[in-house]
C-alpha cells in the first residue's frame, strides 16, 4: 500500500499549506530572536554614542561615505533579484529561480569585497582594535570605542550574509533539480525573508556609521 504522504511533505503536517504556515512562522520566529540580538548591539552604540559623540563623529569622518553607499545601492538590488527568485519560485520557473539566487550570491560578494577593502584599508590606517592599533597622538582618546562598535556591527552582519549565501548556494543547486513547484518553494520564500532581514540591518547600520554629523 503506497503511502498516501507526498515525498515532499512532512509525516507530522497534513497538507503542504499548512507546512508552509508552519515554516513561515518559524522563519519569523527566528528574526524576531535575530532582531533581539541585533538590537543588543544597537543599545551598545546608543549608550556608548551618547557617552563618547565627539569619538564617534571623529570615527565616522574617517569611513569611506562613497563606498558605504555603493555598498548600500548593493545591498538594495540584491533584495531585487531575491524577491524575483521568490516569484519564479512560486511560478515554477526553475531555471530563473537558479539565475536569480546566483545573481543575488554575486551581488552579496561584491557587498563583502567591498567591506573587505574598508577592512583593509582601515588596518593600514591603524584603525583595527587589537590587531593594528596607532590611530596617532591626535586622535580622540576614545576612538578605540567606535571602531570596537563598527566592527563589532559590520562584522556580525557580514557573518550572517555569509551564512546566507552559503544557503543560496544549496537553494540555486536544489533548483536546478527541479525541487521547488508552485505548491512548494518555502524554502526560497524563507530564504527570502532571511536576506531581506540582512539587508534591512544593514539600511540602519549605514547612516548610524557612515553619516554621523555630515552636515558639519
Amino acid at each position: 500500500m503506497s503511502d498516501p504522504h507526498p515525498t515532499t511533505l512532512a509525516h507530522h503536517f497534513e497538507d503542504h499549506e499548512q507546512q508552509h504556515e508552519a515554516s513561515l512562522i518559524g522563519m519569523w520566529a527566528f528574526i524576531a530572536q535575530e532582531i533581539m540580538f541585533f538590537g543588543g548591539l544597537f543599545a551598545a552604540y546608543a549608550l556608548f554614542r551618547n557617552r563618547y559623540h565627539s569619538a564617534f563623529f571623529e570615527g565616522s569622518a574617517h569611513l569611506d561615505v562613497t563606498l558605504g553607499t555603493v555598498n548600500t545601492a548593493v545591498l538594495i538590488c540584491s533584495s531585487l533579484t531575491m524577491a524575483l527568485a521568490v516569484r519564479c519560485a512560486q511560478l515554477g520557473q526553475h531555471k530563473k529561480i537558479a539565475l536569480w539566487v546566483v545573481g543575488t550570491i554575486g551581488l552579496g560578494g561584491v557587498f563583502l569585497g567591498i567591506k573587505a577593502f574598508e577592512y583593509a584599508h582601515k588596518f593600514h590606517e591603524g584603525h583595527v582594535p587589537g590587531l593594528a592599533w596607532h590611530p596617532g597622538a591626535d586622535a580622540d582618546p576614545n576612538l578605540l570605542t567606535f571602531y570596537g562598535i563598527y566592527f563589532a556591527m559590520t562584522g556580525m552582519h557580514a557573518l550572517h550574509m555569509v551564512i546566507g549565501m552559503v544557503i543560496m548556494g544549496v537553494v540555486a543547486f536544489r533548483a536546478r533539480r527541479k525541487r521547488y513547484r508552485p505548491e512548494i518553494y518555502i524554502g526560497v520564500e524563507v530564504l527570502g525573508l532571511y536576506w531581506h532581514f540582512v539587508d534591512l540591518v544593514w539600511i540602519f547600520l549605514f547612516p548610524l556609521l557612515y553619516l554621523l554629523n555630515r552636515h558639519a
